[in-house]
C-alpha cells in the first residue's frame, strides 16, 4: 500500500518525539481544515466511548495528545466542563489555545513521565496518537497512575499497534477492558490509512 503524502507523510516519516513535534508545529495551522477533509473519526469515537462509560459532569478529564484541540469545544457540550490538554507539539498548542475550550494546556511526551498526581483525572481521552511512529504501549502505565481508581480511559489505538502486542500489554494493567470496537478506518479520505480500534477501560 502506498504511503501518506503531504504533512501527514511527514509526521509518519518522524523518528523521535523532536522530529514528530516539529512535524506537527509546521502542519498546525493547516490540521483541522486537512483533516476534516480526510473524514477523520477518532475524535468523534472516542468521545462516543466516553459518553457511554462517563457520567456527565465528572472531572477534571485529560485529554493527552491534544493536537489543535480538535474535540475541545464538545467535551462542554456534553458535560464535562473541565478538561485539561498535553501534546508534544507547541505548534499545536497553540492552536487549541486559541479555541477556549481547555482550562489547561502544556507541553508533554507521552511515554515519558508526566508532571501529574497519582488519579488527578476522572478520565483521560488519547485519539489519533497511538499509532505508527508516534506512541506506543509504553506510555500505558502513566496514563494509568494519572487516571482515578474508577476513572475511564479512551484510546484510538492502530491495528498494527493493537495486534502487535498493545492490547497484551494493556489487559495486564490495573485495567477493566469495557469496551473495544470492531476495526474502522480513521480517515476515509486518505487512501494509505489503515485500520484502528477504538477502547475504553475502567481503572481498577
Amino acid at each position: 500500500m502506498a504511503g501518506h503524502d503531504g504533512q501527514l507523510g511527514a509526521v509518519y516519516a518522524a523518528t523521535s518525539p523532536d522530529e514528530v513535534a516539529a512535524a506537527y508545529d509546521a502542519w498546525a495551522e493547516g490540521y483541522d481544515a486537512e483533516m476534516a477533509a480526510a473524514g477523520y473519526r477518532h475524535p468523534t469515537i472516542g468521545l462516543a466511548l466516553l459518553a457511554r462509560h462517563l457520567a456527565r459532569g465528572a472531572g477534571p478529564l485529560l485529554d493527552a495528545g491534544v493536537g489543535t484541540g480538535l474535540t475541545g469545544a464538545w467535551f462542554g457540550i456534553l458535560g464535562w466542563p473541565e478538561v485539561w490538554g498535553v501534546d508534544i507539539s507547541a505548534g499545536m498548542l497553540a492552536v487549541a489555545a486559541k479555541k477556549g475550550s481547555y482550562a489547561r494546556l502544556a507541553r508533554a511526551v507521552l511515554g515519558q513521565p508526566l508532571s501529574f498526581a497519582d488519579g488527578q483525572f476522572a478520565a483521560v481521552i488519547s485519539t489519533g496518537v497511538f499509532t505508527t511512529g508516534h506512541v506506543g504501549a509504553e506510555a500505558l502505565p502513566e496514563l494509568v497512575r494519572i487516571t482515578a481508581k474508577g476513572g475511564v480511559i479512551v484510546l484510538t489505538v492502530k491495528g498494527t499497534l493493537w495486534d502487535g502486542g498493545f492490547e497484551t500489554a494493556l489487559r495486564k494493567l490495573p485495567v477493566e477492558v469495557l469496551e473495544v470496537t470492531a476495526p474502522y478506518v480513521s480517515m476515509p479520505g486518505e487512501a494509505a490509512a489503515t485500520p484502528s480500534r477504538a477502547v475504553a477501560c475502567r481503572v481498577r
